[in-house]
């Protein structure tokens, strides 16, 4: 029997995607921009609301968030808030099982929390997630973060052992401690999910469709 089919919409480089197919999915990306490094099994360059949903069993989207962070009131918003919204609307009429994953005060249902600490990873990265049935299984348990997440003098805070918020230009050198991740570049890493949120996620996924031949 084959893999079951996930589609993976706004995929960046393959956060999401890894988690995905460490559940047991093929994994389809899609994002309006190149992705050399997406780690999913097949890549598209297309629109998120248009690419055809047909011959998939499952859903995941993660629409831009930077109008939904706290930062807005620093760096302004680009109008892409919007999306979120939009692309909830296409996936609800879809008929797919789908997960939607965005930042802490997106306005979307936080059906599940979960944080890098839950994971033993070296950074807190919180990140909603709002999933066609809400009824999701306990999570691990979510610690209290004893450790304060460093946003600045990064690479000094790092050797030192401490936590690190993975943002803006952090280089490279925390992917695989702090989100799991040893294939991408700072800037991509800026934009991730650890690939432990979605193998959670992905094997709960996978109670709700039969594998497909």
């Amino acid at each position: 029997m084959g893999r079951p089919r996930l589609l993976d919409l706004y995929c960046g480089a393959g956060g999401a995607a890894r988690g995905y197919q460490l559940a047991g999915w093929h994994v389809t990306g899609v994002d309006s921009q190149p992705q050399p490094r997406y780690a999913g099994d097949v890549f598209i360059q297309a629109d998120a609301l248009t690419v055809p949903l047909d011959g998939y069993d499952a859903a995941h989207a993660s629409p831009p968030c930077h109008d939904h962070t706290s930062l807005t009131s620093i760096a302004g918003t680009d109008g892409t808030g919007w999306l979120l919204a939009a692309t909830r609307e296409r996936l609800a009429a879809s008929g797919l099982p789908w997960i939607i994953e965005n930042v802490p005060g997106a306005p979307m249902r936080c059906d599940v929390l979960l944080c890098g600490a839950m994971f033993r990873l070296r950074t807190q990265r919180h990140r909603w997630f709002e999933l066609s049935d809400p009824m999701f299984p306990p999570t691990p348990e979510h610690p209290r973060h004893r450790v304060r997440t460093v946003t600045r003098a990064r690479r000094r805070a790092w050797a030192a052992g401490l936590n690190v918020s993975v943002t803006g230009d952090v280089g490279s050198y925390v992917g695989p401690e702090a989100l799991g991740i040893d294939w991408m570049t700072g800037n991509e890493l800026s934009q991730a999910i650890p690939p432990a949120y979605t193998r959670l996620l992905g094997e709960h996924l996978l109670t709700k469709r039969p594998v497909t031949t």
